[in-house]
């Protein structure tokens, strides 16, 4: 028994069937007939129709497995899939989101711990909502709702962006003059759909868009690793594409041998895959380099284009200026003669570059005959170009080359080239190429943050940061080695849209996304400050140390179990004891109350407390809640590692040295102990370490006398400068 097709009303598509379907990976044809009110209806092979949208999700996810596992699961999807038509009902749109935030405040799927059509039919109720749930979203007002809803997006982005692309803004369409029954068969994929139905999180369209036909590319240089910046321009590029149904392919734009090599190649390729960027293939700008010699070389004879040996300090001057250099006017002849000279990388030829000529009288001063070739005798990263060239074409003369014969339609480029977009059509022009549609977004600026390569190589070379990964680096491997989940990132870009105002963006909003994220599912462990660490002894404690297993997470089974120790003598922080006083009752965490008796201190400063249990006594009458660890020889050592800005200044201002501002202090390490549980612990766990923060696990157990390195994990709150 065969699918054969699915008929719908066309004013009323249902968004959780279609994505229900592709994300099962069936593809059937579509019927958009239906009449108005109608019940959409699959149709099979043998004749048999199954109606109704709650008998067709069940149907798509029996066929996926995303049903329960077990009667009592069925029945909680059967709940949902009878809650989700509440989410279309404009009264009590509000009061459900409510309901689902309270419900989601501990769990990252609505059954069980598993993804189900239950999750595929609210994110949908959700998404055709359109404004008034993107509303809600921006307005932070369901924290819970928002992180869940982000979070399905994140995994299974592809589909549910091309299904929401395709239909959402379909809603009451039917009164428009076209004729329903002209959009039957168009496929799941809404293969024909009008491209601009969707104002989804970007709200904006990309000029002459058509649905199936949008090429992008995401052209980063290797030149250093990626940063948080390229990852909005990656992620924009992704998300056109999704929304379009159209491609993006990754170009290293590899012009520059003096500053690229392999190692960048694999890793923007590595960052790449971290933020989930689906691309269609990879090029190299370098690919191209025949074809560009021979661009240059016909604009040369088409005098379009000159050889100039003018100093560049002078060129650049001139530049400024509006004065035309002195090699501007010579023959071809000339200029062909010296353009062979810079190929076979001479001496004549190194003192020259190629120049396009443009008009150096334009006020916008990127038409003032722009670099378009220069001379540089270094061998190329790639083994296979090696040593062959001699000349490398500039970034402005290859890309809108390369862009236009790759059949890219959408070239997305940060605000800050706004002035050399005029150049970019007019090397198009002159080269008799296709022009490429420009779409502008503004480059993401972070406080106290540097995402100059070259600044960011400074910091590597002269060993102020262990590498491109440093923790304390805005690259995509240091921010994610710092325990940033890429969830948090993608959500945090998304937010932004594709805003063409510049701004300067705040690291605590990031990480409070962040937060929202771990928290919920973060086992919890418990450590110890080594230093000044303060033995209390239970007097009608254990005589012999007994052993409870007790929830990692007390509100996510999923985070498992671990093995607490129960012992007369118990080590609390040293912060803790100075702040008890004789005869203070206070709260073990997951043991009960206990009364301080005594307090000692010796001539060194050194305390110790003795105590008594008092299991009976109320957690709410306490004032202090301690955490402790157990008086065994299985605690575990820690190195706790927090960081700081490398620089001290929120934004450096036009012609500021970096150098003035550097951070003199940007790591502290704190030795303590912790609880022999995190012998478990994998390097890239992210757990809470309870009442001092969420952490990183950067270095696991290897051995007693190495200690587990934790990187502190930044959650939005505003925090001074390390001591």
């Amino acid at each position: 028994m065969e699918l054969k097709s699915l008929s719908f009303p066309a004013d009323n598509p249902p968004l959780s069937v279609l994505a229900a379907a592709k994300l099962a990976g069936i593809s059937l044809p579509t019927d958009a007939s239906l009449a108005p009110d109608s019940p959409p209806v699959l149709h099979f092979s043998d004749g048999r129709n199954l109606r109704g949208v709650s008998a067709l999700l069940r149907y798509f996810g029996r066929v996926s497995n995303l049903c329960g596992g077990d009667a009592f699961q069925d029945a909680q999807i059967v709940e949902w899939l009878e809650f989700a038509p509440v989410l279309s009902v404009g009264s009590a749109f509000e009061d459900a989101c409510k309901h689902l935030d309270e419900y989601l405040g501990s769990r990252t799927f609505l059954v069980d711990h598993s993804f189900s059509i239950a999750d595929i039919a609210i994110w949908s109720g959700l998404a055709g909502a359109g404004l008034r749930w993107e509303s809600l979203r921006k307005s932070k007002k369901y924290q819970n709702l928002t992180r869940w809803y982000g979070s399905i997006l994140a995994e299974h982005g592809d589909a549910l962006n091309q299904v929401t692309g395709a239909y959402v803004g379909k809603k009451g369409s039917a009164k428009s003059k076209e004729n329903p029954a002209s959009q039957q068969s168009k496929g799941v994929n809404g293969d024909v759909v009008k491209a601009g139905t969707n104002r989804g999180t970007f709200e904006v369209d990309l000029p002459e868009a058509e649905v199936g036909k949008v090429k992008l590319r995401f052209a980063p240089e290797p030149s250093g690793y990626l940063h948080i910046g390229h990852s909005k321009a990656a992620l924009l590029n992704q998300y056109f594409a999704q929304r379009y149904q159209g491609q993006v392919i990754v170009r290293f734009d590899d012009t520059n041998p003096a500053k690229e090599s392999n190692e960048f190649v694999d890793n923007l390729l590595k960052d790449i895959e971290t933020l989930g960027i689906k691309y269609e293939t990879v090029t190299h700008t370098s690919n191209y380099f025949p074809e560009l010699m021979e661009m240059a070389k016909k604009l040369i004879k088409e005098g379009k284009a000159y050889v100039d040996d003018t100093p560049r300090e002078e060129m650049q001057k001139q530049r400024m200026d509006g004065i035309e250099s002195k090699c501007r006017n010579h023959s071809i002849e000339e200029n062909e003669k010296l353009w062979e000279e810079m190929i076979a990388g001479s001496e004549r030829g190194l003192q020259c570059c190629v120049r396009g000529k443009l008009d150096m009288q334009d006020p916008n001063k990127s038409l003032r005959d722009p670099v378009y070739y220069r001379c540089n005798p270094m061998p190329h990263h790639r083994k296979e170009i090696g040593s062959k060239y001699k000349v490398y074409p500039t970034y402005d003369f290859a890309c809108p080359f390369v862009d236009s014969i790759e059949g890219i339609t959408h070239a997305l480029r940060s605000s800050e080239y706004h002035d050399r977009n005029a150049q970019y059509y007019r090397i198009q022009d002159d080269m008799g190429l296709r022009r490429v549609h420009l779409y502008e977004f503004s480059r993401l600026n972070m406080v106290y943050t540097l995402l100059s390569k070259r600044k960011l190589l400074w910091f590597v070379q002269n060993e102020k940061v262990n590498g491109w990964d440093d923790p304390r680096f805005p690259t995509v491997q240091g921010i994610v080695r710092r325990g940033l989940k890429v969830e948090a990132l993608i959500q945090f870009i998304l937010e932004q849209g594709a805003s063409k105002n510049l701004n300067l963006m705040e690291w605590d909003k990031l990480w409070t996304i962040n937060k929202k994220i771990i928290d919920p599912v973060c086992p919890r462990h418990t450590a110890v400050i080594e230093e000044g660490r303060v033995l209390l002894t239970l007097s009608n404690g254990p005589e012999k140390p007994f052993v409870r297993i007790i929830p990692r997470h007390k509100k996510y089974e999923g985070a498992g179990e671990k093995a607490t120790t129960f012992t007369r003598s118990i080590w609390i922080d040293r912060a803790d004891a100075e702040l008890i006083s004789v005869d203070e009752e206070v709260t073990l965490m997951d043991w009960g109350n206990a009364i301080v008796k005594k307090i000692e201190k010796d001539q060194d400063g050194n305390l110790a407390l003795t105590g008594v249990l008092h299991l009976e006594g109320s957690v709410k009458t306490t004032k202090l809640k301690l955490t402790w660890l157990p008086e065994i020889d299985e605690l575990v050592k820690l190195s706790l590692m927090e960081f700081d800005y490398l620089i001290t200044k929120k934004k450096l201002e036009e012609g500021e040295d970096f150098l003035d501002v550097l951070n003199p202090c940007t790591e502290k390490e704190t030795a303590a102990l912790g609880d022999s549980n995190m012998r478990n612990l994998k390097r890239g766990d992210v757990l809470q370490l309870e009442r001092k923060g969420y952490f990183r696990c950067d270095v696991p157990y290897l051995r007693p006398s190495k200690p587990i390195v934790l990187f502190a994990i930044p959650d939005g709150r505003q925090q001074a400068g390390l001591k």
